[in-house]
C-alpha cells in the first residue's frame, strides 16, 4: 500500500471499530455459507430487507448440504419477497456444486469460488475476504463511491465496476491478509452508513480532512447518465404477482388463479413465459404450475 493512502485506510479503520453494524453474517465465527448466503441475499436489496429472510434461511438450511437436499422451489418460496428470486435457484444450484464438488465445504480459493453457479467476481472477492480473511480486492457500489470521492474527487463512480476500479482499490489495501479484510469491510460501510449516493454526511466523516471530493468543493457528477429503474406496472411486478400465487400453494395451482393477479392478457402471459424460462415455475403434465421440486 502506498504511504499516500496510508493516512485515509487508518482512518477508516478505525472509524469501523467504533461504528460498524453488528450484523449475523459478521464476525470470526461466522461460517463461510452465512457469508455466502448474505452476499447473494444482499444483492440490490437493503440490509433491513434481507435480516429476517436471512435468520430463517439459515435455521433452515445451515449448511451448503442442507440446501442442498431440498428443492431449489423451497428456497424460492423461502427467498419471499427479497426480489430477483433467481438469485435463490443460483444459491441453491451452488449449495449443489459445493455439496457434490467441495465435500459440502465453502471453498475457500475465488477461482473455485467463481467457478460456483451464480458468484461472479464481486460475491467470490467478498467471500474470501469477509469468510477467509484474504488480501483481495472487494468493490461494490459503496465501496466505488468512497474510494471515487475520497481519492478521485469525483462526485460518484459510475454505472458500471471497470478494472481500474478492482486495481485502485486494491493498490490501497494494506499488504497483511487480515488488515485489508478489515479495510474492505470498513470502506464498505463507511459508503452505506456516511458517504451514501444522495446525502452524504460529510460533517461525519473519518476522511473529510482527506477527501479529494471536498477539497474541490463537491463538484456535480458529470458521469454517464444512471438509469432509474421503474417497477409500477412493469413485468417485474407481474412476476412478483404471479410467484406470490405459487409461493404461497402448497401445491400446484391452475391457470385460473394466476390469470386474476393481471387485467393484461399479454403482459401477463409475457411475464409468466419468462418465469418458465428461468426455471422458477414449471408447468405439470396436468395443465397446473408450480415451483420447480427437482435438483437444477
Amino acid at each position: 500500500m502506498p504511504e499516500t493512502y496510508a493516512p485515509l485506510i487508518e482512518a477508516v479503520g478505525d472509524w469501523y471499530r467504533g461504528a460498524k453494524r453488528e450484523l449475523p453474517w459478521r464476525g470470526d465465527d461466522v461460517p463461510a455459507w452465512a457469508v455466502m448466503v448474505s452476499e447473494f441475499m444482499l444483492q440490490q436489496t437493503p440490509v433491513a430487507r434481507v435480516l429476517p429472510v436471512f435468520e430463517e434461511w439459515m435455521q433452515r438450511w445451515p449448511t451448503p448440504h442442507d440446501l442442498a437436499a431440498d428443492s431449489p422451489g423451497e428456497a424460492v418460496r423461502m427467498w419471499g419477497k427479497l426480489g430477483y428470486p433467481r438469485r435463490a435457484l443460483r444459491l441453491h444450484a451452488a449449495a449443489v456444486a459445493i455439496d457434490d464438488r467441495h465435500g459440502g465445504d465453502v471453498p475457500s480459493d475465488p477461482a473455485a469460488l467463481k467457478s460456483l453457479p451464480g458468484v461472479g467476481d464481486y460475491t467470490a472477492a467478498a467471500v474470501a475476504a469477509f469468510a477467509f480473511g484474504q488480501r483481495i480486492a472487494v468493490v461494490d457500489t459503496n465501496v466505488r463511491r468512497v474510494v471515487h470521492r475520497a481519492v478521485l474527487g469525483a462526485a460518484d463512480a459510475g454505472p458500471s465496476t471497470t478494472r481500474a476500479d478492482f486495481a485502485l482499490v486494491d493498490d490501497m489495501l494494506p499488504d497483511d491478509p487480515a488488515q485489508a479484510a478489515h479495510v474492505s469491510i470498513a470502506l464498505m460501510e463507511l459508503g452505506a452508513l456516511v458517504c451514501t449516493s444522495k446525502s452524504p454526511r460529510c460533517a461525519d466523516c473519518p476522511v473529510v480532512a482527506a477527501c479529494a471530493w471536498v477539497a474541490a468543493g463537491k463538484p456535480a457528477y458529470d458521469g454517464p447518465p444512471k438509469r432509474a429503474q421503474r417497477f409500477a406496472g412493469t413485468d417485474r411486478q407481474v412476476r412478483g404477482l404471479l410467484m406470490d400465487v405459487l409461493r404461497g400453494a402448497d401445491e400446484a395451482v391452475p391457470r385460473a388463479e394466476l390469470d386474476v393477479v393481471w387485467s393484461d392478457d399479454v403482459q401477463r402471459q409475457r411475464a409468466l413465459q419468462g418465469l418458465l424460462s428461468d426455471g422458477l415455475v414449471v408447468l405439470e403434465s396436468d395443465g397446473r404450475y408450480a415451483l420447480p421440486s427437482g435438483r437444477p
